[in-house]
């Protein structure tokens, strides 16, 4: 069974690189969900995700002579939709708080916050302040599941950029979400 959809996808990409419509559409009825979830994720808002989803597509389908099967194709994929999104959250200048540095002595763990007074909505504010690198890196290992390997080989960092980024992430995040609030 899994060879049958290895082939299925090989089959689809090849037929993509020959520019078949139905194949990309094929392709893209297979993503689309995924891809657009990660997209709102990271830029905060429907129609900025759409557009750089099907900016992404775009740019995917052009440049598909260019994946050679090295990672998943999908791994393929999500690498291009995360740079979309952030070459377009640097495009449209939302860049919150890029010059702060991380603090010292943060962990690689979120465990011991405690975020049960915090409502969903306030924690995804706080994701959507983040510098697009830092958000990408955690959006991947914290929302997507994938480790510090799989992130690196994605967004085309070394495995301590991307342990780095989730590190300043987590501090902003800890720090913006540990503001008193006022009544």
């Amino acid at each position: 069974m899994e060879s049958h959809v290895t082939d299925l996808h090989k089959d689809l990409i090849d037929r993509c690189k020959h520019n078949d419509v139905s194949a990309q559409k094929a392709i893209y009825q297979l993503y689309a969900k995924a891809m657009y979830n990660l997209c709102l994720r990271m830029m905060g808002n429907q129609m900025d995700a759409e557009d750089c989803m099907q900016e992404a597509f775009v740019r995917a389908f052009r440049q598909i002579n260019t994946f050679k099967a090295q990672s998943t194709f999908g791994a393929w994929l999500k690498r291009i939709i995360v740079n979309q999104c952030i070459n377009q959250l640097k495009q449209n200048k939302r860049l919150n708080w890029h010059d702060l540095p991380a603090e010292p002595g943060s962990t690689d763990s979120m465990e011991e916050e405690d975020t049960s007074g915090i409502s969903s909505d306030t924690i995804n504010l706080a994701i959507q302040k983040l510098p697009p690198g830092s958000r990408a890196v955690f959006t991947l290992k914290m929302l997507e599941g994938y480790d510090h390997l799989e992130i690196a080989q994605i967004l085309n960092i070394s495995v301590s950029t991307s342990k780095s980024q989730f590190s300043r992430a987590k501090d902003l995040l800890r720090a913006a979400l540990t503001k008193p609030v006022q009544s």
